[in-house]
């Protein structure tokens, strides 16, 4: 959530950012803010006005009672009366500002840094780097790979793979569950555990303190990072219980910080967690949902940092580096997007998108979005840190990124690594699966 100071303080920056955004709207919604808040300040000053006034008249009534004055001290006990009536009134004029304050401030996006590109949607994204050479002219000069590794080419997509070496099943998740719900079996539960632990031990060798959280989340923790309001319809809802499931792990390890003040000194924190993942991808249909290219539940390790606001931009960069040698170890050919305003989440201020080249698909798969959300969850959640040399409190920042999503990772495994023999295993997985290969028999 934006800060009332931010938003009278810069208010053209905000709409500009918003614009960018391509928030209907933008200088209108914000013009109401500082309205309501106007409206809530002046409700405010005349309270605190109303009160100490209130507070003078009482203490003269005991004093008119003792010298007998008896009919002045009933004025002013009359006027102290009608000030309680108007405090009554001003206190509910208040209440109703802050309510639609509230609401208003929770309708408004996170506003992009200055080098997130303009644009409304995905085709407008900038690709940064790639290890397929394919990064656009004069847009970035952070990577251009000069490898370009050789992809074999691949007949077929992982879905057929599945059925031919017994890895998933998905007409069996459909008799259980339902579409978006597939069973992974033999080897391809195995593949599953073997990419979880991979994930997780390099998290650890990164410094990430591995967290178990649960899986459903209460409203506040879906507010605190800011899936509700705005993803309420996305997200599975146990009605009875008022909980959510979780769309990712990133809900309920940030908002491990709800409501706390962290010492400078012991940031930035680093957490990880593997947690299964519900989404109810409504509208979803077509050739792109189509195997594992998107579920209803899947695995996912995520990383989640909390930060200064000096430090999160290094921060944010390093668990780009992070993300990125995990698809070098893989040996998945990838590229990176920066994302332009329009195809940005609600909430992050900058976010990159990292994708695997899918050969039998012909298409490019994403497999984690790296965000930076400055402070805008944090003010939603009430994480500060205090600062060490003056022990001021101010907002923290807090970044997520998946390390990573696993259904489009295992398709883009299986069908960049088919061969005659079998299904290759890169390197870095084979102490995890036990074999370099797998094969139909398997």
């Amino acid at each position: 959530m934006l800060t009332l100071r931010l938003i009278t303080e810069e208010t053209e920056r905000v709409v500009r950012g918003l614009e960018k955004k391509n928030f209907a709207g933008a200088r209108e919604a914000i013009a109401e803010v500082i309205e309501v808040d106007k409206t809530r300040r002046q409700a405010q000053t005349l309270l605190d006005q109303n009160l100490s006034e209130g507070k003078k008249l009482a203490a003269e009534i005991g004093g008119l009672m003792k010298q007998g004055k008896r009919e002045e001290a009933e004025e002013v006990k009359a006027r102290v009366a009608a000030l309680k009536q108007q405090g009554q009134e001003l206190e509910q004029q208040k209440e109703e500002a802050e309510k639609r304050l509230t609401t208003l401030l929770c309708q408004i996006p996170n506003i992009p840094y200055d080098e997130v590109p303009e644009g409304t949607c995905a085709e407008d994204n900038w690709v940064v780097k790639s290890n397929l050479k394919e990064c656009k002219e004069g847009v970035d000069t952070v990577g251009n790979w000069d490898t370009n590794p050789e992809v074999p080419e691949a007949k077929l997509p992982h879905w057929e793979l599945a059925k031919q070496y017994n890895l998933i099943d998905f007409a069996l998740g459909v008799k259980i569950t339902g579409a978006g719900f597939p069973v992974y079996r033999g080897m391809g539960a195995r593949l599953q555990r073997a990419l979880i632990n991979f994930f997780l031990d390099e998290a650890r060798a990164a410094g990430y303190e591995e967290i178990m959280p649960p899986t459903v989340v209460n409203k506040e923790s879906g507010y605190g990072t800011g899936q509700l309001p705005d993803k309420e319809g996305q997200m599975y809802h146990c009605e009875v219980d008022d909980l959510y499931l979780i769309p990712t792990a990133e809900v309920p390890v940030t908002n491990i910080y709800r409501d706390v003040i962290i010492p400078e000194q012991e940031l930035p924190i680093k957490n990880c967690a593997y947690t299964q993942c519900f989404r109810r991808e409504a509208g979803a249909y077509g050739k792109d949902v189509r195997g594992l290219n998107r579920l209803h539940e899947f695995s996912k390790v995520e990383i989640v940092r909390i930060d200064t606001p000096e430090h999160s931009r290094e921060s944010h960069k390093e668990m780009l580096e992070h993300v990125e040698g995990l698809l070098k170890k893989l040996e998945l050919p990838y590229r990176i997007l920066r994302l332009c305003g329009g195809d940005q989440s609600f909430t992050s201020a900058i976010c990159y998108d990292f994708e695997v080249y899918s050969e039998a698909q012909k298409r490019w798969l994403e497999v984690s979005s790296v965000s930076n959300f400055d402070t805008y969850q944090a003010n939603r959640l009430k994480c500060r840190i205090r600062r060490q040399a003056d022990k001021k409190t101010e907002l923290a920042h807090t970044l997520n990124g998946s390390a990573l999503a696993l259904p489009r990772i295992v398709a883009a495994l299986l069908e960049n690594n088919q061969t005659p023999e079998g299904i290759r295993i890169p390197a870095a997985l084979q102490p995890y699966m036990g074999t370099d290969i797998i094969k139909i028999e398997d």
